[in-house]
């Protein structure tokens, strides 16, 4: 286990790559934990989607495997929580699900890698060292104001105050919130919160975005969401 704000533990002298894991099959993630401790790694495990942001917010590790079908939460939604929440650690999904769509979806949400079920271990270990050579070396940005994303009810909250989102409107805000004070262009927004090749017109972003600034306001939120004409979008 580590504490909020470490990385990579120092053992014998070597540095030691913290990585968390969250897969909600109890043998695949047992069989994973014993592998990468076996490699010399630091290992988190949690089983669900709540689990994993209540956990890896918390204390971030160097690198997170996240299986997207998870029990209680998409885990791209659940990929996109952990970065409002300015978790910025490199993340490797791992699905069933082999379509192209599906693996762009996970790139447009946060993710680095995408290993595609079943695979060998071998290879899963050797994608984790190459993502965790590539992690940025700085911290991220700080998450929007107070506002917290819940990926399992999709919902967002501001102190005591929650307001219920759909899907759609979470992956947006989620975009967003990840990025306080950049603008998000429209293209962005869309591979975010839509399949891959969907249509989906300006003014249907627009009118999400008049949904978004009226959620915002039932909370409380003290960032508002600002239009840059002719490009996109910006929380702040």
């Amino acid at each position: 286990m580590w504490g909020p704000g470490r990385r990579g533990d120092i053992i014998g002298g070597v540095e030691t790559l913290q990585v968390g894991i969250c897969e909600d099959d109890a043998q695949l993630r047992s069989v994973l934990e014993r592998a990468l401790r076996r490699e010399g790694f630091a290992v988190r495990v949690t089983a669900s989607g709540r689990e994993a942001v209540e956990v890896f917010s918390a204390a971030p590790p160097d690198l997170l495997v996240l299986d997207i079908g998870l029990p209680d939460a998409d885990g791209r939604d659940v990929c996109q929580a952990l970065r409002v929440n300015s978790v910025s650690s490199p993340v490797i999904f791992l699905t069933a699900r082999s379509a192209l769509t599906d693996r762009l979806s996970g790139f447009h949400v946060g993710a680095d890698d995408y290993v595609t079920k079943p695979f060998a271990v071998a290879e899963l270990i050797a994608r984790i060292r190459v993502a965790a050579r590539r992690r940025a070396e700085t911290a991220a940005e700080p998450a929007a104001g107070g506002l917290e994303v819940d990926p399992v009810v999709h919902a967002v909250r501001n102190g005591e105050r929650t307001v219920q989102l759909t899907p759609t409107e979470f992956r947006m805000l989620a975009a967003l919130a990840a990025r306080p004070g950049q603008v998000v262009r429209r293209a962005e927004l869309r591979s975010a919160a839509w399949p891959d090749g969907a249509i989906v017109h300006d003014n249907t972003i627009d009118a999400y975005v008049v949904r978004l600034r009226r959620k915002l306001a039932e909370v409380a939120s003290a960032e508002a969401l600002e239009t840059v004409r002719g490009v996109g979008y910006v929380l702040r």
